[in-house]
């Protein structure tokens, strides 16, 4: 690997549109640990590809101790092992996400409804 294949602290925040805390956050809980010379870190392909899944994992609504743990998953147990507990971890986030979805937009119904109703009450007044 050559050290062009490495990103440093700042490039890593710049790449994924991070925060400096957010970053030393992931690393302090364990979710990336960058090769360090003295101070500097240097986060390697390996570090990027995580960064990429944690990223998309908290999109997707995750916790992080639920991305901690399935990321650990692969240096203990492989690639089959992961990809199992994956189709798992989104199902169950899929039927959340549904579920979500549903009371929002019966929310949305209501909220509309009720403006509905008061935007006519207003005009009567007139």
């Amino acid at each position: 690997m050559s050290d062009t294949d490495e990103l440093t602290f700042k490039e890593m925040c710049a790449r994924f549109d991070v925060t400096p805390r957010t970053l030393r956050y992931y690393e302090y809980i364990e979710l990336l640990q960058p090769r360090k010379e003295g101070r500097t870190r240097f986060y390697t392909p390996r570090e990027i590809a995580r960064m990429t899944l944690i990223l998309r994992g908290r999109r997707f609504g995750f916790s992080l101790e639920e991305i901690r743990q399935w990321l650990e998953i692969y240096d203990k147990k492989g690639d089959r092992e992961q990809y199992e507990v994956w189709v798992d971890m989104a199902n169950r986030q899929l039927e959340t996400l549904s579920t979500q979805l549903e009371e929002t937009e019966a929310a949305i119904k209501d909220l509309r409804n009720l403006r509905d109703e008061t935007a006519e009450i207003l005009r009567r007044m007139d």
